[in-house]
């Protein structure tokens, strides 16, 4: 387990203490509403895993690399953030599957291109947000948001490089 693991449970555990002396009836009444909400959740993390895990599994690290890898430049975060733009995932399950992606040699650029994407364009929602806000908004904001997302993630592959 890492330092920062550790800090965090032990912070927790302290917490829950100090709660518990406080108030005993609301800690066992927060302790059954984050059960229930572990339970309802309990789903989602498995296929977060299970998604992760096909990934890993049938998902060559090379192909990975050479496509969205450090060295692909901005066609590799041009693929990112179409990609990301493309997809419904939740962040829940983006920001995990992010971290296999670096591990097997995604770059920094990408990545944030599409984490950046995926949270700012809803390519799935676009007739919706056309037939509510008007094609004008709804096409300006996906644009203005793609662009955004590109400066975002070269802004990121400087700081972080």
């Amino acid at each position: 387990m890492s330092m920062t693991a550790i800090v965090i449970n032990a912070f927790v555990a302290v917490c829950l203490l100090v709660s518990l002396v406080k108030s005993r009836e609301k800690t066992r009444y927060a302790l059954i509403v984050a059960w229930n909400a572990l339970k309802r959740m309990a789903p989602s993390v498995l296929a977060i895993i299970a998604v992760i895990g096909l990934i890993i599994g049938f998902v060559p690290p090379r192909w990975i690399a050479s496509v969205i890898g450090g060295e692909s430049g901005i066609l590799g975060v041009l693929a990112a953030a179409a990609l990301g733009s493309v997809l419904f995932i939740p962040a829940i399950v983006a920001f995990p599957l992010a971290k296999s992606l670096v591990d097997m040699g995604a770059g920094t650029m990408a990545i944030a291109a599409f984490i950046t994407t995926l949270t700012m364009i809803g390519f799935v929602f676009l007739p919706l947000e056309i037939k509510e806000l008007g094609a004008r908004f709804a096409l300006l904001r996906n644009g203005f948001s793609f662009l955004v997302a590109i400066i975002i993630a070269l802004l990121m592959g400087l700081i972080l490089a």
